[in-house]
């Protein structure tokens, strides 16, 4: 490596590398046509329906998470337009953190970058004990620690990653389509024993505006927002497959788009049937709800609880299994451009990032093993999330101002107009985080705020300027230098 060059205008520093560089960090393209993106937006988020967002039913009740739910549609959807566009526009790995780059400079690309990369880090750990609930139901380790679960989660998933993106990306699909098979026959085995006073069985705590509809008032509606990103946390991780789909430029918006209507499905669904046939103060603290309301509705074990808690892993598996590919690529993307300790992005013969790979499994394993509170872990993805959603569709509607000459091959409808329905509503989401655990998200901002000090004194001026990333924003400075 030679001499660092001298720092641009926008007070970052970029290293001179070898050729050898980008050869030893390349991913395998063409792995991915739009219905494997749509599988994978799917995949990412699926779990959300088998576990996790019953646990908003004890912050807002029913009415409080039903509008929690409705409201983080909106944003989600509002936001995948914006991510559709913007995927379409820049086809790079790095995705959120390349589409700010663009947008914000490297600071906000940096910082964007982090955010997501907190989410799909913790959110893995997250699944990884509601898998070790779901295996618990079926009866094995009922009396144990289940840390060799989520140890056996991590070690099997990764190591398919490890194998292949083309491999995993079709084991992904499968075991998504078994998911959504069990979810639909849950759906269909729950609308006989659906009762509308199901959904209102908590008692009303008193508090302000508190009913039977929001038993919690006014203010767990805003509790709730944490689990109604649930039903949705992810999906907007499709654009970190660019580098590795056939045309991204045309697929990206039709994979992200069609899986966020299949995710406002099944997120509906869910939330209407399993309360609604077995009760919100049951569903309210469970640690598997759709098996268990499938027992409550039939009076006991049955047929379809079973084969729900069994598939129902299936679902689990394909989110934990697809975001472990996520955190892998956005690793990878900051690593390669230097933002981060760049041996994280060296791939293997088998073109996969085994480095990004392994170092957030083994902190996402300990996470879980040590802590084993899957709605402390939520809370955490949830802020990176909430911060990297906030960042991004600012970067839509800068690009929109800045640069309405780039080319688009999807423009969102409404434009900014509906990438700013959704900064507000994720700004709100920011506020909701440290509402319902101020300790969860005061910690996940400390880490924030170190990986932002790591940028400042350091990176910042390492930055590797062949990364695609750094070259779309060095192509864009061009541009504007010469107008």
């Amino acid at each position: 490596m030679s001499a660092q060059r001298s720092s641009t205008p926008s007070r970052v520093g970029y290293d001179d590398v070898s050729v050898e560089y980008l050869q030893q960090r390349q991913l395998k393209r063409g792995a991915a046509g739009w219905v494997l993106l749509a599988g994978l937006g799917v995949a990412y988020v699926i779990s959300g329906d088998f576990s996790g967002w019953n646990l908003g039913l004890a912050e807002g009740g029913w009415g409080g998470l039903l509008i929690a739910f409705v409201l983080m549609g909106v944003m989600y959807t509002c936001m995948v337009f914006g991510l559709a566009e913007l995927s379409s526009s820049l086809p790079v790995a790095g995705a959120g953190y390349g589409f700010a780059r663009r947008a914000l400079g490297p600071l906000g690309g940096y910082a964007t970058g982090i955010a997501i990369l907190i989410e799909y880090a913790i959110a893995p750990a997250a699944i990884a004990t509601f898998i070790g609930g779901y295996v618990q139901a079926l009866g094995f380790m009922t009396d144990a620690n289940p840390w060799p679960i989520y140890l056996a989660a991590y070690v099997v998933f990764v190591g398919v990653h490890l194998w292949g993106v083309g491999e995993a990306m079709k084991v992904i699909f499968g075991i998504t389509a078994l998911a959504v098979v069990a979810l639909v026959a849950w759906a269909v085995g729950m609308v006989g024993h659906f009762q509308w006073s199901n959904l209102f069985d908590i008692a009303p705590d008193g508090s302000a505006g508190s009913s039977s509809f929001l038993p919690f008032g006014y203010a767990g509606v805003l509790a709730a927002f944490v689990y109604g990103i649930w039903f949705f946390l992810a999906v907007e991780g499709v654009p970190l497959a660019a580098e590795e789909a056939r045309d991204p430029r045309r697929d990206m918006p039709r994979g992200i788009i069609a899986a966020m209507l299949i995710l406002l499905v099944f997120g509906a669904a869910v939330l209407l049937l399993a309360p609604g046939a077995a009760g919100s103060s049951a569903m309210q603290a469970s640690g598997n709800p759709l098996p268990e309301a499938a027992r409550i509705a039939a009076g006991g074990d049955s047929v379809l609880a079973t084969v729900v808690n069994w598939v129902g892993l299936a679902g689990l598996v394909a989110s934990f299994f697809s975001i472990v590919y996520a955190y892998s690529r956005q690793l990878f993307a900051l690593s390669r451009a230097g933002y981060l300790p760049r041996w994280m992005s060296v791939t293997g013969r088998r073109k996969t990032p085994y480095v990004a790979l392994i170092v957030p499994a083994t902190i996402g394993f300990a996470l879980a093993a040590i802590t084993g509170n899957g709605a402390l872990l939520i809370n955490i993805a949830v802020f990176g999330a909430t911060v990297s959603y906030v960042l991004m569709n600012l970067s839509h509607i800068v690009l929109r101002r800045r640069e309405p000459d780039l080319e688009r091959p999807y423009r969102t409808p409404g434009g900014v107009v509906t990438t700013g329905i959704a900064l507000v509503l994720s700004a709100t989401a920011v506020v909701a985080t440290f509402f319902v655990d101020e300790l969860a998200a005061g910690i996940t901002a400390a880490v924030f705020v170190a990986f932002l000090a790591y940028f400042w004194f350091h990176s910042r001026h390492h930055l590797v300027a062949s990364a695609p990333e750094e070259e779309f924003a060095a192509v864009q400075a061009a541009e504007a230098g010469l107008k």
